[in-house]
């Protein structure tokens, strides 16, 4: 028995050394195909799956030659891998998945959500429904299994596109939209192939609405699970304390425990998971990962992408003989169909289903050459096999429906890989979109003109500090000249710009800069990871509202900065409703640092260094961006003024924080200097950069108090400063504090009184229909409608943050039976505003 166990043992080390080597040898051909693709101008998905399918067919016919038993053993190691399609879905496909999914721009992408959607979800749907339509009468199956061919034909592969489109310089939203297709259609196709499998498997008959209901609770329910898996990923990052390779090997784990988990505890699609996981890491991870650990992770999966995706086509495109070994002449006119079919539904999304949305106002127009390349763009790559043969090796299902969908699902990936993927680059060529804009060709020859300009003056400087002749120096820079001359001399009917487009660009430029700055900020730590994310957002949305409304669209951004976020709102609502107070002194927190440091990046972007890297504009364009930078800063002063006002001793702890932060971040930097000058050795340097950490971990941000102790609040009021002890504490326990924000209305006009409000500190103002009375601390509202039983006459407005003291209208009897000078004060106050309201024939907001 040990014997036998010991051969057993030797035998199964062969066979995994062998598929080990076969492996290897698979990586050393792509690693050769890639300058090989680039020689003979292919995408060098498509010439691997040229290789792949050479490989297949030569392995398969060694093995029916009669070179068989001197090759045979080698040959049926390529032919018979012990790959399946378990092995590409459970180990190559949640790699794939989060890597395109972390790799996207999740931000951009939501400004095109709509036509994304509709391509990658509604999309799968039309093209599964036409393609099982148009085969349904030709093919004689059932109508179920001629949808499963559409589910299986309708994933696209955008890896050998966004090369071609990339290599051209198409432009950003096209690539974009091809992406973020591609994302989702993937996800949206195996969560269709799925549900229709298992009608064809359980031979029920097709329930439309019972088959609906499936493919929402798995997308869904996938979607939501792999959030919750992201947001749980971003909450571990931080306790790796910056180390990259734990960082990055979280990464890689969770996305193989997130998608076991939904496919085989939560019963959802693992592939939706997985892409929900990724798009949030994505969204948010920049925010709580450095930059330089944010550049590594995404350098490590898109070599992890590439390993996995070129085997992943190569293998599966070396199983394409096999799938085509049974092949009839009919079978071409099945083929033909379905390639007519497909394409044929893509162009109606494109050209019948997006304009609606277009109608609608979901998304900017998309141009008519845009969805021509986005047509003929429509690859079917290794998912499209990978699900054949899933269909193939599923031995519930009978020969016939094995072979129809092998055939057909192969047939049509060589086609487009064969003639849409070579052809593709003519095509984005031919419809003009491998041309810069006008606006980037100016930008580029005013970026080159300036540029050249400098190395001009560079080449002269360099002359003269060697002594070189001047005839050597006149000859390197006339090739610079002659370019700036011909700039000079181009004719500007065809790159005219008006004055409104060149500020657009200078915007999205400003827009920029600002966001790199906030990533400085990130990686410096010199502001917490909310208010980091903050800043990024605000940064991107002054981008894409110069980029689409050029100078209103930044000016909307740049208010829309400074407005109240939903986290905010959501926080003062629980305050408001139910009393909850920590949520809203956080979000007051967050607030005023990112008021602080917003601050500090408008005045670093008008100073003289950022200043000058905008030299490549006009004058004109240069002036007004000052003029706006300093509109923004007046605004965001004023912001954060209104909450020093009210908490200055936070202010300052926040102002002497950053201070320090600073102080520590410049300390490393000089001891960063003379580490890489030598001066200090490594043990030295490694110390005092542990010192610094750690001195920059011990403090952190302070938490922000409201300050709505009631006693405070009560000796800021001149109106009971002659109580008692006896009677203060009795008053303590009728009066209820409240915070109001800016422009929050505090009583309504038409509402029955309820309250007498006292403002400890803050200002608000009575809006009367003909004028406006002021009010401020140490003021008192809502008295009027308490004792003249009357309706409010008028609205009182916050106009700053203030803080209040508010006494119910069943207390109010008995606080002014108890306290006979206060009621006096009160009595004095409502008759001196009877008198001022007589000559309106108004009441003040009482």
């Amino acid at each position: 028995m040990a014997g036998y166990l010991g051969c057993r043992h030797t035998r199964l080390m062969v066979d995994i050394v062998l598929v080990l080597a076969v492996f290897a040898a698979l990586l050393v051909v792509v690693a050769v195909s890639q300058p090989l693709a680039v020689r003979l101008r292919l995408s060098p998905v498509v010439l691997l799956a040229m290789i792949g399918v050479a490989i297949g067919a030569a392995s398969t016919v060694l093995l029916h030659t009669p070179l068989s038993p001197r090759f045979g053993e080698t040959a049926r190691l390529f032919a018979d891998l012990p790959v399946g399609s378990e092995t590409f879905i459970y180990v190559f496909l949640p790699l794939l998945v989060f890597d395109a999914a972390i790799t996207s721009d999740v931000r951009r992408m939501l400004d095109d959500a709509a036509p994304i959607l509709m391509l990658a979800v509604v999309a799968t749907l039309v093209t599964s429904a036409i393609v099982g339509a148009t085969l349904w009468p030709l093919s004689g199956l059932p109508l179920v299994v001629c949808l499963l061919l559409g589910a299986v034909v309708a994933t696209t592969d955008p890896a050998a596109v966004i090369a071609v489109f990339r290599d051209v310089g198409a432009p950003a939203r096209l690539s974009r939209l091809v992406q973020g297709e591609a994302l989702l259609n993937d996800a949206a196709s195996i969560v269709l192939f799925v549900v229709l499998l298992g009608m064809i498997v359980s031979g029920r008959e097709p329930d439309i609405l019972g088959g609906a209901a499936e493919f929402v609770t798995s997308f869904i329910g996938g979607a939501v699970f792999g959030a919750l898996g992201g947001r749980i990923l971003l909450q571990l990052v931080p306790w790796t304390r910056d180390d990259r390779l734990a960082e990055a090997t979280l990464t890689v784990a969770f996305a193989y425990v997130i998608f076991i988990a939904a496919e085989r505890l939560f019963h959802v699609s693992g592939v939706v998971a997985v892409l929900s996981a990724g798009l949030v890491v994505s969204a948010f991870g920049r925010a709580r990962i450095t930059p330089e650990n944010w550049s590594f992770l995404t350098n490590l999966w898109a070599q992890i992408a590439f390993w996995a995706h070129s085997l992943v086509f190569v293998l599966a495109s070396m199983l394409v003989p096999k799938l085509l070994i049974d092949m009839e002449w009919r079978d071409l006119m099945l083929v033909a169909t379905l390639i007519v079919s497909a394409f044929l539904a893509r162009l109606l999304e494109l050209f019948l289903l997006l304009p609606v949305l277009s109608l609608l106002r979901l998304t900017q127009p998309i141009s008519t050459s845009f969805k021509l390349a986005i047509t003929w763009g429509g690859l079917r790559g290794a998912l499209t096999l990978v699900l054949a043969l899933a269909v193939t090796e599923n031995p519930l299902l009978s020969h016939e429906v094995q072979r129809f969908v092998a055939v057909l699902a192969t047939g049509l990936v060589l086609f487009t890989l064969l003639v849409n993927g070579t052809t593709l680059r003519f095509v984005i060529h031919l419809l003009g979109l491998d041309r810069l804009s006008a606006v980037d060709q100016v930008l580029r020859d005013r970026v080159l003109a300036l540029s050249y300009a400098e190395m001009g003056d560079t080449i002269r400087a360099t002359a003269r500090e060697h002594g070189l002749s001047q005839a050597a120096a006149k000859s390197a820079i006339a090739p610079y000249e002659t370019w700036i001359l011909e700039a000079s001399h181009r004719d500007a009917a065809k790159i005219a710009l008006t004055d409104r487009d060149r500020l657009a660009v200078a915007l999205v430029a400003l827009g920029n800069q600002e966001r790199m700055m906030v990533l400085d900020i990130l990686e410096q730590r010199a502001a917490s990871p909310t208010t980091v994310q903050t800043l990024l957002r605000n940064a991107e949305a002054l981008i894409e509202g110069a980029r689409s409304g050029g100078r209103l669209g930044y000016k909307r951004g740049a208010e829309a900065a400074l407005a109240f976020s939903p986290s905010f709102r959501f926080a003062h609502f629980l305050y408001r409703r139910f009393g909850i107070v920590r949520f809203l002194a956080d979000r007051l927190g967050d607030r005023f640092e990112m008021l602080l440091v917003t601050r500090l990046l408008i005045q670093q972007l008008a100073g003289p260094v950022a200043a000058r890297s905008r030299v490549i504009f006009s004058e004109r364009v240069m002036g007004l961006i000052n003029a706006m930078l300093q509109g923004r800063l007046e605004k965001t002063t004023a912001a954060l003024d209104a909450l020093r006002r009210q908490y200055p001793d936070y202010a300052a702890a926040l102002e002497a924080l950053f201070l320090r932060q600073s102080a520590l971040r410049r300390e490393m930097g000089r001891y960063q200097a003379l580490f890489e000058e030598g001066l200090i050795a490594s043990e030295v340097y490694e110390d005092l950069k542990t010192s610094v950490v750690a001195a920059r971990n011990a403090e952190p941000r302070p938490r922000f108090d409201l300050g709505l102790d009631t006693n405070r609040l009560i000796q800021g009021l001149d109106l009971f400063a002659g109580l008692d002890d006896r009677q203060l504490e009795r008053v303590k326990k009728l009066l209820r504090p409240r915070f109001t924000v800016p422009n929050e209305f505090i009583v309504h006009k038409g509402e029955r009184g309820d309250a007498v409000y006292f403002i400890a500190s803050g200002a608000a103002e009575v809006v009367l229909p003909q004028r406006r009375i002021p009010l401020g601390s140490g003021d008192i509202f809502g008295e009027m409608a308490i004792l003249t039983g009357q309706k409010r006459q008028a609205d009182v407005v916050a106009l700053t943050y203030c803080r209040l003291l508010v006494l119910r209208k069943a207390d109010f009897d008995r606080f002014m039976r108890d306290n006979r000078d206060v009621r006096f004060a009160i009595d004095r106050i409502a008759q001196a505003r009877q008198a001022m309201n007589r000559p309106d024939e108004t009441a003040v907001a009482s």
